[in-house]
């Protein structure tokens, strides 16, 4: 495709097999966006895609990923509201039909198993090394160990009496985020062995929708490996937990501790043993019916006459269409 689309906060650069999702670093953005900087999502990792109203004068373009498609909306599970959402772009109303035009030529290009879930990550994670300040600890990863190094003044007596915690990626099986911004946030790895020794009732657990990103406890789990030892049950408080940190005010933000659960997770499932997954073939790649092409150039007719294509970018997507027959 070649082309480009400016909205609020961000730009979708249309490469042939992906997006290029470049992110503003204005004081309006949001600092998940802003800490994420760009994403590259392939075709391949794509399910659906649509064009809704927005608020305040707006239309939303928003690419739906596959489940198990992306590590970031994986350790999230549900908890991002939409304006966190780095897979909606937010364009002015006037926009709308340059808009559908993108979203009809994406829809074009998802591939034949976009409606199932992917077999391992398809977007890249934010890399390592990173850290962040959680309430009673700093956590930190180098690509292949996560240290939890307590503060006194947050730290549970039971996190001082364990000392500070160091965990290699091969030791766990997955990662627990639930979103600072939701009541008792933390950040919890579970180790290989535990994944079915589940906290019990608790501060915790049942804790419903709160009043910005939060949901209910998301788990990016995979993966499990049995392990032959007694199964030993996990604290049912995070801040009792030495391979948990705990979030509060100003604490383990999101656009902090997301990224950093997410580049775990990436490294935790791409050590696992995994089928190879299929080859991506995209829906367009064999001829197309000439109906659709026609359709399609009166379409990029009309985005000409409104101005919104220039001649010498008419010319060269009606030749590709026509290429296509």
């Amino acid at each position: 495709m070649g082309d480009a689309l400016a909205g609020i906060h961000a730009t979708w650069e249309f490469d042939t097999d992906s997006v290029l999702i470049r992110f503003e670093r204005g004081i309006r953005t949001p600092k998940l966006f802003q800490s994420l900087r760009e994403r590259r999502v392939p075709h391949a990792a794509l399910s659906s895609v649509t064009l809704t109203p927005g608020k305040r004068g707006t239309v939303v373009l928003h690419a739906v990923p596959r489940p198990g498609a992306d590590p970031l909306l994986e350790a999230a599970a549900g908890q991002l509201k939409d304006g966190c959402d780095p897979y909606r772009l937010v364009l002015p109303a006037e926009r709308e039909t340059l808009a559908e035009y993108y979203a009809d030529e994406l829809r074009a290009r998802l591939g034949p198993d976009a409606a199932e879930p992917a077999e391992r990550f398809l977007v890249a994670a934010p890399q390592a090394p990173m850290q962040f300040k959680a309430y009673d600890g700093r956590a930190g990863f180098d690509g292949d160990r996560i240290s939890f190094r307590w503060f006194w003044t947050g730290a549970s007596t039971a996190k001082w009496k364990a000392g500070d915690q160091t965990f290699a990626v091969a030791e766990l099986s997955g990662v627990e985020w639930r979103s600072p911004e939701a009541f008792n946030g933390y950040l919890r790895l579970v180790r290989r062995g535990l994944e079915g020794a589940a906290p019990g009732p608790g501060p915790d657990a049942g804790l419903g929708m709160g009043t910005g990103c939060g949901m209910d406890v998301a788990t990016g789990l995979g993966g499990a490996v049995q392990s032959a030892q007694p199964m030993v049950p996990r604290p049912a408080r995070a801040d009792q937990d030495p391979a948990a940190v705990v979030f509060g005010l100003g604490y383990g933000p999101v656009h902090e501790s997301l990224p950093f659960a997410a580049a775990v997770l990436e490294s935790v499932r791409r050590r696992q043993p995994t089928p190879a997954a299929p080859t991506a073939v995209l829906a367009g790649a064999g001829r197309r019916d000439p109906a659709d092409i026609a359709e399609r150039i009166r379409h990029l007719g009309e985005l000409h006459r409104a101005g919104l294509v220039t001649d010498d970018e008419f010319s060269a997507k009606k030749a590709q269409l026509l290429a296509e027959l």
